[in-house]
């Protein structure tokens, strides 16, 4: 059973108690009466005709949930990938189209195909090259843009599709003397009311209240004649089980952008996974949820449906509404089956600024300034690259992938100038016996035959000639120094470059009558001097201890002289 199990996870739901089932049945209807209307709202963000969020509202979720690793995770329509699915494709096709609709289910398939690919080949960890801050800078952007792009259908007016998302948004302000008003009204009044519910009754399905609402106020007054614009006649019945179009070209196309949507799909999929998990103590296995997410999107694929993700909103009403197993989003597409079978003609005059509505309401919980604030704090370079990939992810609209590679590179490209100088300390030796940082005390007193120097970071390619210069500048200030401890405690990290250097050092130090003697070396950096014979070349334990007390013992010994500091005991070699 446990090996089954693991190719089958939804097997650890059962045996289950019937109290157990009766709390996912609630928690799969709950869930259901947030998703249906805000599936159909995110399908219009992607450039789709509503009703086909219904069908990525379908089959995507309970895949996801019986072959991921989160019992509570809600997987559907989500506003960011929705969005990063209308800016890939729209250079190929004019959003509703019949071709915008295929590339949206061909990307479904590519997305399905990477995620599954590196749940299967255990490479979840991948999503990590996508570091906090740039996400962070992402995600407020997105939001920003999700939220700015939904101003055209709650004024009434026409938005231009363009290469420039800033200028289509200012063709939209410069059209406010032409403001439908029924359409402000239905968008400003069902915000207000989702908002003062969720408020005051978070227990009720306030987007669910305020969709109901404005249809049968819609259809009441006749706000398709008023030259309203509503979600109209909806297919009824499930979607047709098909292949998707498969076009070499359009793949390739679109193949760097899938592997995009994917990572940031996951990312907010394992993110919410993670948090849930450490409220309900559940373990999460990434690659597992990796395949989950990837079945589900390959499934959804052959039904008709644009790619999906974890819902941040719709997993916590799942969590709250107290879903037990996956199981609460099996019944969750059985809600969504009802409703596509029975309910789509009670949706025909539901006003599309509504369904705007329900999109901003969604993401005003993504914006969060004040992360990126916490980040500046914490790292200044972290703080830079959040905001760095918020104004490129903006400039670039509406191609944010291109914002996201810009924010990911910048990351990188910081890490690496953060690691290129690491702290090098010269040290002194302090009243209690311990080596302190003369940067901080200047007045510690020092041995004009001894240099201790640590190297704070990994000794790899790109800071291995500034710390040759500092090693070499440190010798230059003691002309009678006859031996250099390098404190390495720091030192987590040895590659080829880093060997190289030290071998290098050791040998021009030795022919200038100084010994390179080490301390606190970690097993792995011993590791790798033992591999290359650097340990050898180096003196072996005649000059390797593992406390800088044994190596400063050994040295002044080695002076012939007595320990001016007799707080520190001579110790023995490692």
């Amino acid at each position: 059973m446990s090996s089954l199990s693991k190719i089958f996870p939804f097997l650890g739901w059962f045996p289950m108690r019937l109290g157990a089932l009766r709390a996912d049945v609630v928690a799969g209807i709950t869930v259901a009466l947030v998703l249906i209307p805000q599936s159909m709202a995110y399908a219009n963000l992607a450039g789709l005709p509503a009703y086909y969020g219904l069908y990525a509202a379908f089959l995507p979720g309970a895949v996801a949930a019986l072959f991921g690793s989160s019992r509570q995770l809600a997987t559907g329509p989500v506003a960011v990938v929705s969005l990063l699915t209308a800016s890939a494709l729209l250079p190929f096709a004019q959003p509703g189209s019949n071709e915008f609709v295929s590339l949206a289910i061909l990307m479904s398939l590519l997305i399905g195909v990477v995620q599954l690919a590196l749940g299967l080949l255990r490479l979840g960890v991948v999503v990590n090259f996508l570091s906090h801050p740039v996400i962070l800078g992402f995600t407020n952007a997105a939001a920003l843009i999700i939220g700015l792009s939904q101003l055209s259908k709650i004024f009434g007016v026409k938005m231009g599709r363009s290469d420039h998302f800033l200028v289509d948004i200012w063709g939209v302000l410069q059209q406010l003397h032409l403001v439908h008003w029924p359409s402000l009204a239905f968008g400003v009044v069902s915000f207000a009311i989702m908002f003062i519910l969720k408020k005051k009754r978070p227990g009720l399905p306030s987007v669910l209240i305020a969709v109901a609402l404005s249809t049968l106020v819609s259809w009441g007054i006749g706000f398709e004649a008023m030259g309203g614009k509503v979600v109209g006649a909806i297919p009824q019945g499930l979607p047709t089980l098909a292949m998707p179009g498969l076009d070499l070209e359009r793949i390739v196309s679109l193949a760097g952008t899938a592997l995009v949507i994917s990572l940031v799909g996951f990312m907010e999929a394992i993110s919410i996974a993670k948090a849930m998990a450490a409220r309900t103590r559940d373990s999460i296995d990434p690659n597992q949820e990796l395949i989950g997410q990837g079945l589900g999107n390959l499934v959804g694929a052959f039904t008709q449906s644009y790619p999906t993700s974890g819902s941040f909103s719709r997993s916590a009403v799942n969590l709250d509404a107290g879903a037990k197993s996956g199981l609460a989003s099996v019944f969750t597409s059985l809600m969504v089956l009802v409703t596509l079978l029975f309910l789509t003609p009670l949706l025909y005059h539901l006003p599309e600024a509504v369904l705007a509505a329900v999109i901003m309401m969604a993401v005003v919980g993504l914006i969060n300034f004040h992360a990126i604030g916490h980040a500046w704090h914490a790292n200044r370079h972290d703080g830079i690259a959040a905001i760095a990939t918020f104004i490129a992810s903006l400039g670039f609209a509406p191609h944010l992938d291109k914002g996201i590679f810009f924010g990911g590179g910048l990351a990188i490209i910081l890490f690496l100038y953060r690691t290129m100088s690491p702290r090098v300390a010269l040290l002194g030796l302090y009243e209690d016996g311990t080596f302190r940082d003369l940067a901080f005390y200047p007045h510690l007193p020092t041995d004009p035959e001894i240099i201790v120097i640590r190297f704070d970071g990994q000794l790899y390619f790109a800071n291995v000639s500034y710390f040759e210069e500092m090693v070499l500048s440190a010798v230059s200030t003691k002309p009678d120094a006859r031996y250099l401890l390098l404190v390495g405690d720091g030192i987590n990290q040895l590659d080829a470059s880093g060997e190289e250097v030290i071998h290098h050092l050791v040998e021009r130090l030795r022919k200038n009558g100084i010994v390179m003697v080490f301390s606190g070396l970690k097993r792995q950096i011993l590791q790798v001097m033992h591999a290359t014979g650097l340990f050898e070349m180096i003196g072996g334990d005649a000059n390797i201890f593992s406390t800088e007390q044994g190596a400063l013992g050994s040295i002044y010994d080695r002076l012939g002289r007595m320990r001016d500091r007799p707080l520190l005991p001579v110790e023995s070699p490692a």
